[in-house]
């Protein structure tokens, strides 16, 4: 499964026509969160509409709530707190974000994230691939030398053999924890995004930057 992870757009749509020129053939985009710059939501419509493969989002924590009825009412897949499954691949989704210091429009605790996430997981079958816009505390979270992420998230990354996140724009990369794979497509509000081949012995993973 070819798949071009999105993240970060914050409003910003411009690069995003040539990412999917650089990624080709795909089968799949994903989003992990901050479709819009605090709203408003119409924007969100706009990025969703950019795309002819299926789409998988989740709203991110600089996103207002009702992007999430945008992204309920679009042709793509509001994947949070939801699962979706797609060619023997279990997708389960988590917007928002652990709590900030900027009491941003979309954040949740940890105990509400763990509470989510745990029935999600005990149902999931095959291949499992988390896509939540906080990164798990630990992995691909620092900011200056702190991590940020999320504990609950954190809780949960053994039992995915990919985890998709975004949030921490300093931190776009990669990074593997025991048989897990974790990226950060970085913003593609500045022209990047990440060309994933899911395969059910590997990931691989193409940085792009338009």
């Amino acid at each position: 499964m070819r798949i071009l992870a999105l993240a970060d757009v914050h409003g910003d749509h411009s690069h995003i026509e040539s990412l999917l020129e650089m990624a080709g053939n795909i089968d799949l985009v994903v989003i992990s969160g901050d479709l819009t710059q605090f709203g408003p939501a119409s924007e969100a419509e706009t990025v969703l509409s950019m795309f002819d493969v299926p789409v998988l989002a989740v709203a991110g924590n600089c996103d207002p709530k009702d992007v999430n009825d945008v992204i309920d009412s679009s042709d793509a897949v509001n994947l949070h707190k939801s699962v979706e499954k797609i060619e023997g691949v279990t997708f389960i989704g988590m917007g928002g974000s652990s709590p900030t210091p900027f009491c941003t429009p979309f954040e949740l605790e940890e105990d509400e994230i763990e509470a989510a996430l745990e029935p999600l997981f005990a149902e999931a079958e095959g291949t499992v691939v988390l896509v939540s816009h906080a990164p798990p505390k630990g992995l691909l979270d620092d900011v200056g030398g702190n991590n940020v992420g999320s504990t609950a998230v954190a809780k949960f990354i053994d039992r995915a053999r990919l985890v998709i996140c975004a949030h921490i724009h300093e931190a776009r990369g990669f990074a593997r924890s025991g048989d897990t794979f974790l990226v950060n497509p970085g913003m593609a509000a500045q022209g990047y995004g990440a060309l994933i081949e899911l395969e059910p012995d590997n990931v691989s993973v193409v940085f792009l930057e338009a």
